[in-house]
């Protein structure tokens, strides 16, 4: 998957968005508003930049200009893609393995198009998430996000499995130990934003099977951060 071009164009239709309301509100990030998501991704470009090139993640948050914003944004977003055309084996400082700038690609592409989908949606025109891209998330969210919070006692370990399907592209996860209890299909678009929290897991966008009471449990979160 060629993060880099994904990134790209992921950033600069969120940077698109910043030529509408940036008092909107963010319906799925707390009391935040278009302008505080921007902040928030742009802060996040530069943070990156930071674990590339000097190996370290205490880069200091500053609050975006209420001015001239999409210039910022823009600026954090050109110093993001320089540091990531790097080798991907580059030695970086990452929250989980691989400690590569190579980490960072995947992670900032797939952040950067949930937080597009938020921006869009924010404005009342959500656009679609590439299904290959939406899959990709999926498993991050499995091979990454769940197993961190586990590892930082802010999750317990599943007690039984669910698999997951996405009827779009045929592929399938499984969350939890031994022989899952139930099945949850959906698009990967949809199936991406419910276990982050931008859709609701029971429902009309999804189909379940088995014991989806014990799968409802085990997809309660968090699953991510």
């Amino acid at each position: 998957m060629d993060y880099l071009a994904i990134l790209r164009r992921e950033l600069a239709a969120f940077g698109d968005c910043l030529g509408g309301d940036l008092s909107a509100p963010v319906e799925h990030c707390g009391d935040w508003t278009l302008h505080d998501l921007a902040s928030h991704l742009g802060n996040g470009n530069t943070w990156v930049v930071t674990a590339i090139r000097e190996r370290r993640n205490d880069y200091p948050v500053t609050p975006a200009p209420r001015d001239s914003i999409r210039e910022w944004y823009e600026s954090t977003c050109q110093e993001l893609l320089t540091a990531l055309e790097s080798d991907p084996a580059t030695e970086a400082w990452t929250f989980f393995p691989p400690h590569t700038a190579g980490f960072w690609r995947r992670r900032r592409s797939l952040e950067t198009v949930v937080h597009r989908w938020d921006a869009e949606h924010a404005l009342g025109r959500p656009g679609p998430i590439d299904p290959a891209l939406a899959a990709d998330g999926i498993a991050e969210v499995l091979e990454v996000m769940v197993p961190r919070l586990v590892d930082r006692g802010r999750a317990e370990p599943r007690k039984h499995a669910v698999r997951l399907v996405a009827t779009d592209t045929g592929q399938s996860w499984v969350l939890g130990p031994d022989e899952p209890v139930a099945q949850l299909s959906g698009a990967s678009e949809d199936l991406l934003l419910g276990l982050w929290g931008r859709r609701e897991l029971t429902g009309q966008h999804f189909t379940w099977e088995g014991d989806t009471y014990v799968a409802q449990e085990v997809l309660t979160g968090p699953l991510v951060p």
